[in-house]
């Protein structure tokens, strides 16, 4: 049976760097699915081009069925993928429930239900007590969870979550876990980069492993941690060894 998300032979070169190298994986529906590796490894090229930001060189992204490689964003977010950014810039300008009321105006087109369900989410999220506050007013956490609260306004199937736990105290850390775990409780299936590997362990049941555009390892989180290649990877030849 066909996964929700499935990756076939995704290959990215940027002049001399490979980014990405033949990569393949599926990513069934519900649940976590985690996607891990060290700076460079290409993780954040694979979630450009599963969003539409970027186009692969080769390769197949095939969503709910589809063939879906090059869409636009906005016409992959229309059919159910939606997606944050490792570093967090909202609308300057915007209110928190303006930014929340755009993003479900991607399933909704009354402008009082949209704002509705704005300010439900905003609830979910942490963010009641700032509706009127703009984006430039935001710390570091209320950008994150803005940003985390954007995508789930926008009523996906598949949400993809890069790095949403970086810069983050542990409590904060542990709060965001519960939410992510709500979230996919949802049947909302989570595909989530993240280099806190604590947030990664709590959440994912399976795990893909990145490195220099290579992927090296997959299944399991436990079993990944104990692959000779993965530790290799983050912590050198002679971790491996011994």
């Amino acid at each position: 049976m066909a996964g929700l998300l499935e990756i076939e032979t995704i290959s990215k070169r940027f002049r001399g760097l490979q980014a990405l190298d033949n990569v393949s994986f599926t990513v069934d529906e519900g649940g976590v699915f985690g996607v891990i590796g060290a700076n460079g490894a290409g993780k954040t090229t694979l979630f450009n081009i599963i969003s539409g930001a970027m186009k692969p060189d080769s390769g197949t992204v095939r969503f709910a069925g589809q063939v879906v490689t090059g869409h636009k964003p906005s016409s992959l977010c229309e059919a159910g993928i939606g997606r944050t950014f490792q570093i967090a810039r909202p609308f300057p300008d915007l209110t928190v429930l303006e930014t929340i009321r755009v993003a479900a105006l991607c399933r909704l087109r009354n402008m009082r239900a949209a704002t509705a369900r704005a300010t439900d989410i905003a609830g979910r999220f942490g963010l009641a007590q700032k509706l009127d506050r703009a984006g430039r007013h935001l710390n570091v956490l209320e950008r994150k969870r803005l940003e985390l609260a954007r995508a789930y306004a926008t009523g996906p199937r598949l949400l993809l979550l890069d790095e949403v736990a970086a810069g983050l105290r542990p409590v904060e850390v542990d709060d965001l876990v519960e939410l992510i775990r709500s979230i996919a409780g949802e049947n909302i299936t989570v595909l989530m980069i993240e280099h806190v590997l604590a947030a990664v362990f709590a959440l994912a049941w399976r795990v893909v492993v990145l490195d220099q555009g290579h992927l090296i390892a997959e299944g399991p989180p436990l079993d990944v941690a104990k692959d000779a290649k993965v530790i290799e990877a983050y912590l050198g030849a002679g971790y491996a060894a011994a």
